[in-house]
């Protein structure tokens, strides 16, 4: 019998010599007339290796589209019925966010999920043609959420070793302040009502704020959703799994919030496990700052334990006891003085003074993470903390921060009564990070981070160019990113406001350093979870969703509603990457 060698990540040139594949996109101008800033300019070929292929972006659906039976983006209540506008029309939501793409069986499914209250996913059937790698809709369907009391801001995802979507819940609702038996609540948290009718007594904040797991059943689209209590309470932008499909990281999305590793008890099962948080020690502040990482558990906990806390009503008051400061970043004696997540009055302050209540440590972990976090040491000052994505041949974790600013900064109001790890100089255009991963056998994972650097930061213009405040040949606040494995090439989408006019992805090599612009799109949108699949029958693609075209100020720009629908599609297909 013949052994046959194989070598994914490198290519044998003629003369013996190795060489690492390579794929590189065409680049994309800067939009600059009204036109190029009001379509969707993307790379038109892509080089993998030494053979060039055509490529584009291709919409698999917009906001509203009719697939079948299903309505793509409309809101369902807790019994499936559509939740109507004032005007009477049912609501379509407009914040498209992450897809991801399940091969089951014979059969491709896209879960797609939306960043609204009341959340919306959406399970589509895809056909693929097996001569040109096109993907088309055959069929949508509102996934059931009703078992998790519905979904909440569903922002960044990813798919975990096991094929199953792992989505998130973002901007969890401040349980300090949601009393609706006195008519107190989080405002944000409002318009939840809506899933239940308008009832604001059937609300409860600690139903949000998790990682939400979908797996698709079969062939006929059938599914379970499940949201993981055991993996802690937080403004999740996203979770990523690693290969040893027990070891996953979380970003938290907000000001003066931190990150956050969890080691799950068993492999393909995230029901239970231990949490840890990062605690920041800072060795350089050049190039976005560098630091030593060590990680505090926050202890261990399973779904079951910690949905019996949520349905027996479980409150703020029930977990903490709170006091006022002695002054401003001083508490009394026996309280922990936190700076962290919530703010807590009109001037946005943060600070609070806090004592968790006798028996209550482990409804604190999960259902007040980042306030249990910050009492425990664990670092709470990073800032806009977003996409996840990893490099498994240098065992790199790479994390962007959407701009170094508030609790990073040296000596604000958002370090007053914290801990002031993180001292950075300020960067309103942020940057990638990496992080170098490794063994600790007393936390019991191969991939935990031992430091935190900036790769590639964006730069802050030096012009009067009003419209792009960061440089307009860099990236402006990176949001969500993925990475080409094997490939040496990191995907970075931009949310970026005042940063760019118009939000760009790009492609960057991390070995030559090189930053390609690959797709921008219309004026107002956001460049949301691109995500690389090397290889679905034969086919390449990288996933591209459009949010909110023509939104806030952009709005008046608007000549025809349609041009306002958010779009899910792809850039490819191009070949499958080995």
């Amino acid at each position: 019998m013949k052994l046959k060698i194989i070598v994914p990540t490198f290519i044998i040139s003629l003369s013996g010599t190795v060489q690492a594949n390579s794929i590189e996109f065409s680049p994309v101008k800067v939009p600059e007339t009204d036109a190029e800033k009001s379509s969707i300019l993307v790379s038109k070929s892509v080089k993998i290796n030494d053979e060039t292929y055509k490529i584009g972006y291709h919409t698999i659906l917009r906001s509203g589209d009719k697939i079948g039976d299903g309505i793509f983006g409309q809101i369902v209540d807790f019994e499936a019925n559509p939740i109507l506008s004032e005007d009477g029309s049912p609501k379509i939501s407009n914040n498209a966010e992450f897809s991801s793409l399940l091969p089951i069986g014979n059969k491709l499914f896209m879960v797609s999920h939306f960043e609204t209250r009341p959340g919306a996913m959406y399970i589509t059937e895809l056909n693929q043609d097996l001569k040109t790698g096109l993907l088309t809709a055959v069929n949508t369907k509102p996934a059931d959420l009703s078992k998790v009391n519905g979904g909440w801001v569903h922002c960044a995802g990813s798919v975990t070793p096991w094929n199953t979507h792992l989505g998130s819940e973002e901007y969890e609702p401040n349980a300090e302040l949601h009393n609706p038996k006195t008519g107190t609540l989080d405002r944000y948290y409002k318009r939840m009502a809506a899933y239940y009718g308008g009832d604001l007594l059937k609300l409860n904040p600690y139903y949000y704020g998790y990682n939400i797991e979908v797996k698709i059943l079969n062939e006929a689209g059938d599914h379970e959703v499940n949201k993981h209590y055991a993996m802690g309470r937080l403004s999740f932008e996203l979770s990523y799994v690693l290969p040893d499909q027990k070891t996953v990281y979380s970003s938290d999305d907000g000001t003066n919030v931190s990150l956050y590793m969890f080691i799950a008890d068993r492999k393909t099962d995230l029901s239970s496990g231990t949490l840890y948080g990062a605690v920041w020690n800072q060795v350089s502040t050049e190039n976005g700052g560098k630091a030593k990482l060590e990680w505090v558990n926050l202890g261990h906990a399973t779904d079951n334990e910690i949905k019996q806390y949520i349905d027996q009503g479980i409150t703020f008051t029930d977990i903490f006891d709170k006091v006022t400061p002695v002054k401003y970043g001083v508490c009394p004696d026996g309280y922990t003085s936190i700076n962290a997540g919530h703010r807590i009055d009109k001037y946005g302050r943060f600070h609070q003074c806090l004592k968790i209540k006798p028996g209550m440590e482990k409804a604190a972990s999960r259902l007040e993470t980042r306030r249990y976090a910050a009492m425990k040491g664990v670092t709470t000052e990073l800032s806009k903390e977003e996409g996840i994505t990893y490099n498994p041949v240098t065992n790199t974790l790479y994390v962007s921060i959407s701009q170094v600013s508030h609790g990073m900064e040296d000596n604000t109001k958002y370090d007053i009564g914290g801990n002031n790890k993180i001292k950075l100089p300020y960067n309103r255009c942020g940057g990638v990070y990496a992080l170098d991963l490794g063994t600790d056998k007393s936390i019991g994972s191969n991939f935990v981070a031992k430091n935190m650097y900036g790769l590639v930061m964006g730069k802050i213009t030096q012009t009067d160019d009003k419209n792009n405040k960061c440089d307009i040949n860099g990236i402006a606040n990176p949001d969500n990113i993925s990475f080409f494995q094997g490939y040496d090439t990191l995907i970075i989408a931009e949310d970026t406001g005042a940063g760019h006019q118009n939000d760009m992805i790009w492609s960057y090599n991390i070995k030559t350093k090189k930053l390609t612009r690959i797709q921008t799109s219309p004026y107002g949108s956001e460049t949301t979870s691109p995500y690389v699949y090397k290889d679905i029958n034969g086919f390449g693609y990288l996933m591209s969703v459009i949010q909110h075209p023509y939104h806030g100020n952009d709005k008046y720009r608007l000549t025809d509603a349609k041009q306002a629908l958010s779009y899910t599609g792809y850039i490819g297909p191009f070949p499958a990457l080995k």
